[in-house]
């Protein structure tokens, strides 16, 4: 699932050796594209046209040099990526997947916040009540980049709750787990800054992915792949998990977001994306 303008050049790549490729168009900062986007994905597994689904990874990112930008739905759009494009994609394909299934969600060294983890570039998260952290606004200084740096490294600890209810409340066989690949840098997510953030984000920071202290894309690709299922050396589980779970809760605080949700807003605000 990809963009229309970034998905054709992603399929040809990842078709290049012979694979089978499916795209569908998706903008991740929209809700509506979202449900669109599940809704071929639905036709297809009805149809057949698609392998029964045994997997989704949740990869995409965004960070923005503000934490005022607010996407189509009200969301604050670093929000709306991270978190809320996952989580919907999740529960509105939760009855499709057939186990032994593996959803995974990359996750970040961001939340650390220190140099021995991201060289110090991200601030730490700034946790706050998740209908805070959806909304513009929500760290101090909003207008300013170490908002919307703050605002990616608080999505991250957000999604590792969230798979952790993920992992307490799917179905037996459906695993849910978190790709950590650590610091990647020559990648798009600081696509939102300014030229000079751009060029050494492009072309200076990769060298560090020759050292310890970064990640390069070939390898976050494999980490990914490798906890995915999708590497052969992969065995998903031969048996059931047989743990107890918790029931259905209609209360849940990440419930799919429906079309009047756009309109709610928290009763208290603070000051307040790859």
């Amino acid at each position: 699932m990809a963009r229309d303008f970034s998905g054709a050049r992603l399929t040809a790549q990842l078709g290049a050796g012979g694979h089978r490729v499916s795209r569908v168009s998706a903008d991740l900062g929209s809700l509506a594209s979202v449900r669109s986007a599940v809704g071929e994905i639905r036709d297809r597994l009805e149809r057949g046209d698609l392998p029964p689904l045994r997997g989704f990874v949740g990869n995409a990112g965004m960070q923005y040099t503000n934490a005022l930008t607010e996407g189509p739905d009200g969301f604050e759009s670093t929000f709306a990526v991270t978190v809320l494009a996952n989580h919907l994609f999740v529960r509105l394909l939760q009855d499709r997947f057939t186990a032994p299934a593996r959803i995974v969600i990359t996750a970040s060294d961001t939340h650390f916040g220190d140099f021995e983890h991201n060289l110090g570039m991200v601030p730490g998260p700034a946790w706050k009540s998740p209908d805070v952290l959806a909304r513009t606004g929500a760290f101090p200084k909003p207008d300013t980049a170490a908002a919307g740096r703050t605002a990616y490294s608080t999505s991250k600890p957000v999604t590792s709750y969230l798979v952790h209810e993920y992992a307490r409340r799917l179905p037996a066989g459906i695993d849910a787990v978190t790709c950590n690949p650590g610091f990647v840098p020559g990648i798009g997510l600081a696509r939102n800054a300014g030229p000079l953030s751009r060029f050494a984000m492009r072309r200076i920071m990769p060298v560090p992915a020759l050292t310890p202290l970064a990640t390069s894309r070939n390898a976050a690709g494999r980490c990914l792949t490798d906890f995915s299922g999708i590497s052969p050396h992969f065995r998903p589980p031969t048996a059931p998990d047989e743990r107890p779970r918790p029931p259905h809760r209609d209360d849940h605080p990440f419930r799919d977001p429906g079309p009047d949700h756009r309109h709610h807003r928290p009763a208290h605000r603070s000051l307040n994306q790859d």
